[in-house]
């Protein structure tokens, strides 16, 4: 094991980590991210082996990030002063250790049934929710558009709790093309269109979400089977948010699958 204890942020191993942190298309580029917390690093140690190194503040760390360094002791480890530390994670009170880790790659099944779409998501708390929602709601797959913020990201992965590593995510892709190709009823979210609950969800289903503010383009519209609502008792709501109305479409699929 080595062991660096870097107290300068001109160190060129804190700026590298500093792009993984921040920087989508660094990431992209060596195929490494950040990973914040025990729960996501012990995820991830499940199926895919040891991280590359850990990076852990000075001082006291919580009981539990302690436990998880102590069975990481043949793993390269960076130490970082408590401010330092802070500047490389997604949340305001630090959870005492992070990881690098490489990306995983997971296979897209030929012939997937239950497919989730997302159009130009921007909020990475908010498309990591949606995929943790994706997989406990057993989708298949998930094509992120070109604009998707990156699901790669550490606010994205916080907010997808280990999501990323067992649902395989294409990411910038042609969601027309993919919705041309989908062997299954597709089926976009919009604010008007048939209820949802009125469709026969048990055949390949593929939902298709937009955008939080702006929805989805007339393009993709046109390209899935089917425009679709959630209704709701208040008209005075203008809307679901995309992760609510991504909730109640693929646990509304699921219903009628059990």
């Amino acid at each position: 094991m080595s062991f660096k204890h870097i107290t300068s942020r001109d160190n060129p191993i804190f700026k590298q980590l500093k792009k993984f942190a921040d920087n989508a298309r660094e990431r992209r580029s060596e195929g490494k991210t950040l990973l914040d917390g025990v729960h996501l690093i012990e995820s991830y140690m499940a199926t895919f082996g040891l991280p590359d190194v850990v990076i852990i503040p000075e001082g006291k760390s919580t009981v539990e990030a302690t436990g998880l360094i102590q069975e990481l002791v043949d793993v390269s480890t960076v130490m970082l002063p408590t401010l330092m530390f802070a500047e490389l994670t997604p949340v305001v009170s630090a959870t005492g250790i992070l990881a690098l880790v490489k990306i995983p790659q997971l296979s897209v099944p030929e012939a997937p049934e239950f497919v989730l779409m997302l159009e130009d998501i921007q909020d990475p708390g908010n498309l990591g929710s949606m995929l943790r929602t994706a997989v406990a709601a057993g989708v298949q797959v998930a094509y992120l558009s070109t604009s998707c913020t990156d699901a790669w990201s550490p606010k994205a992965l916080r907010g997808g709790q280990g999501a990323q590593f067992v649902l395989p995510i294409v990411e910038r892709a042609d969601l027309i093309a993919e919705l041309q190709n989908f062997n299954g009823n597709s089926y976009a979210t919009t604010m008007s269109g048939e209820s949802v609950y009125a469709q026969d969800l048990t055949q390949a289903t593929a939902f298709v979400m937009g955008n939080e503010g702006a929805g989805l383009r007339k393009q993709t519209i046109a390209a899935a089977t089917k425009s679709i609502t959630i209704p709701m008792a208040a008209a005075s709501v203008e809307s679901l948010n995309a992760g609510a109305a991504a909730a109640v479409c693929l646990f509304e699929r699921m219903r009628q699958t059990l």
